[in-house]
């Protein structure tokens, strides 16, 4: 029988919580869809937080900055690459091709949601729903913390509440950097921390099936080349 080839980017013991989890991100990205489809301002509740959170002056606007960066293409470019100098360095090519997995396809996501429900911001060009770079900020959260959680072994209590804990921090951080820039409504933000969530467990096992069926193809012919030269040896 043909081992794995490295460990699981989606732990045994997290994929029952991570995909209700996901389950239940993806029912919240939908419902908001239909709710805020085609709108051009902000829902009461996005009022409220934007009166807080909108237009903070130096040195939290500084720091905005600088989150919202690491969004942007260059940053998200030197972030992803980090992410996968780390892997390569951990010997973890399957986690290398987690992070792009899971980043793009996250990323691909969030902007066919846009162009699927149409809200805006600041003119009828912007489309706001829902947030790609707190769905980026979340999905590197997530990854990280899978790979953590598997490296520390954690069960399924710990594990998840380590993924959930990354995610809302990650997620929330950028979230509030956008609102801050008055990039995004409070509620894109929600929408794209739950748009990671629901992507990034299902790339992971989408990820490691295919790894593993690679794996055991790959011992399979071993296994018969092997057969084959004892054959001629008789």
């Amino acid at each position: 029988m043909a081992g794995r080839s490295e460990p699981a980017v989606l732990p045994a013991v997290l994929r029952v919580p991570l995909g209700t989890v996901a389950v239940l991100a993806a029912l919240v990205v939908v419902a908001l869809g239909i709710l805020f489809a085609g709108d051009s301002g902000p829902a009461a509740v996005d009022a409220r937080i934007q009166a807080v959170a909108d237009g903070v002056g130096p040195p939290w606007r500084y720091l905005a900055q600088f989150l919202d960066f690491l969004g942007e293409p260059v940053g998200s470019v030197l972030v992803v690459l980090s992410a996968l100098i780390g892997c390569l360095l951990l010997r973890r090519p399957r986690a290398a091709v987690f992070v792009l997995a899971g980043v793009g396809v996250t990323v691909m996501t969030t902007t066919l949601l846009k162009f699927l429900v149409g809200r805006t911001i600041h003119g009828p060009d912007n489309l706001s729903y829902p947030s790609g770079h707190t769905a980026f900020a979340t999905a590197l959260a997530v990854i990280a913390a899978l790979l953590a959680a598997d490296r520390s072994g954690l069960g399924r209590a710990a594990g998840t509440s380590l993924v959930l804990a990354a995610a809302s921090a990650a997620g929330g951080a950028m979230g509030w950097a956008e609102v801050a820039l008055g990039a995004h409504y409070p509620t894109d933000a929600l929408g794209g921390w739950c748009t990671a969530l629901a992507v990034t467990p299902a790339l992971a096992r989408l990820v490691d099936r295919t790894a593993d069926r690679m794996t055991r193809r790959g011992a399979d012919r071993t296994d018969e080349r092997m057969a084959d030269a004892g054959g001629r040896g008789r």
